[in-house]
């Protein structure tokens, strides 16, 4: 598996531990809400700026675009 593949994977893992931590929920309901609304999806396709971004910051992000989607958490 090449570096920057590895890197993605690191960094959408970190994600989905961090929505964890900041909305209480276990990583497994976590990680299907965030693939549900569409926000691994928004992940991987802006990994290249999202990555720079303060954690906090993306993990504001993920959360008002899944409510924007019809999510609730």
């Amino acid at each position: 598996m090449s570096k920057q593949l590895m890197d993605r994977i690191e960094y959408l893992v970190l994600l989905v531990a961090e929505f964890v931590a900041h909305s209480r929920v276990s990583e497994a309901m976590a990680y299907r809400y965030l693939n549900r609304y569409g926000a691994l999806a928004l992940c991987d396709k802006h990994y290249n700026v999202m990555h720079t971004l303060p954690v906090e910051e993306n993990i504001q992000t993920l959360r008002e675009y899944c409510q924007r989607r019809g999510g609730n958490l």
